[in-house]
């Protein structure tokens, strides 16, 4: 009988390789270090950082968390220390880490984008980075970079200029019709990797005072609740294109990983359910080969690309 052991579960993304498909997601991290005295960070895949803009932000007014049914609506209002302050104080710690570190990046116009790269470029201890193209593109009316194939095309193109070091992540919206043809424009305007997908907007109100439960009227619902239609997602992404695919929502088993590997992702995120467990994402690695063993799987690749059955 084959051990656990002898399980190989590093996976390549790209011109990444990563020595687990397991990384922690961004929002629900932080910068990394404020985990690394719960988890052994050298154990992970990697880490998203939460999103670091041109400027520091405050983030949005209280409650900010809110449980759901089967998930969690968070509404943070990407609160950040700006991409300046995370070079001069947390870039400098996080290069003690022996993992895999992407930072995350967004803006409100190309020109933010474009900054945030460049200010990172020059700044060692980074992987790559992650676009999170779920903004409004305020230059454009408010419109969302991710909701249209042209202006995710043009911001990813932008960014890919900009970011001549590293590999080039696209985190994508599911608020999208066709969610194969925003995944081909960025592919094509130069994304190394997708990753699917962003939190699905939604609210919960109090209906004796007529109010949010949370600080703002709206936030972004993620959890359990959400892994079926990412799932989808990420197989309808895959169809798409050629890229790698990080698939993320809902994760909390080693067998919620190997289902999203199932459905064409190289690697996945795990996001709400580190705020229940700190440790989850260490817990998935140890949980895996097992997993895949008692399957009688012993390649994550063989997992991945072989074709999906239908019944019937």
């Amino acid at each position: 009988m084959t051990s656990a052991h002898a399980v190989d579960l590093s996976v390549q993304v790209g011109a990444l390789r990563l020595r687990n498909p397991i990384l922690a997601a961004s929002g629900t991290f932080g910068y990394g270090l404020e985990f690394a005295h719960l988890v052994n960070l050298h154990r992970l895949g990697g880490f998203v950082t939460k999103g670091l803009s041109r400027e520091p932000i405050e983030g949005a007014l209280p409650p900010r968390l809110c449980p759901t049914a089967s998930g969690l609506l968070n509404a943070i209002g990407l609160q950040n220390v700006g991409v300046r302050a995370f070079v001069a104080e947390k870039l400098p710690e996080l290069r003690k880490f022996d993992t895999v570190v992407i930072a995350n990046v967004f803006g409100y116009t190309l020109e933010d984008y474009v900054e945030v790269i460049r200010v990172l470029e020059s700044a060692e201890g980074l992987a790559g980075y992650e676009l999170n193209i779920s903004c409004p593109n305020v230059s454009r009316g408010g419109m969302q970079f991710g909701g249209d194939a042209s202006q995710a095309s043009e911001v990813v193109e932008a960014a890919r200029k900009a970011a001549s070091r590293r590999p080039l992540w696209v985190k994508l919206s599911p608020l999208v019709t066709d969610i194969g043809l925003i995944a081909r424009a960025a592919e094509e305007a130069g994304a190394d990797a997708l990753t699917v997908a962003n939190t699905y907007p939604a609210m919960a109100l109090d209906f004796r005072t007529g109010m949010s439960r949370l600080g703002s009227a709206t936030g972004g619902l993620s959890g359990p609740a959400i892994k079926p239609i990412t799932l989808r997602l990420v197989w309808e992404t895959k169809k798409a294109v050629k890229s790698p695919i990080i698939g993320l929502g809902g994760i909390e088993t080693a067998e919620d990983v190997l289902e999203y590997l199932s459905a064409g992702a190289s690697a996945v995120q795990v996001g709400t359910a580190s705020f229940a467990d700190p440790r989850v994402s260490e817990r998935l690695v140890d949980a895996l080969p097992s997993v895949l063993v008692e399957a009688k799987i012993f390649s994550l690749n063989e997992l991945r690309d072989r074709p999906l059955a239908e019944n019937g």
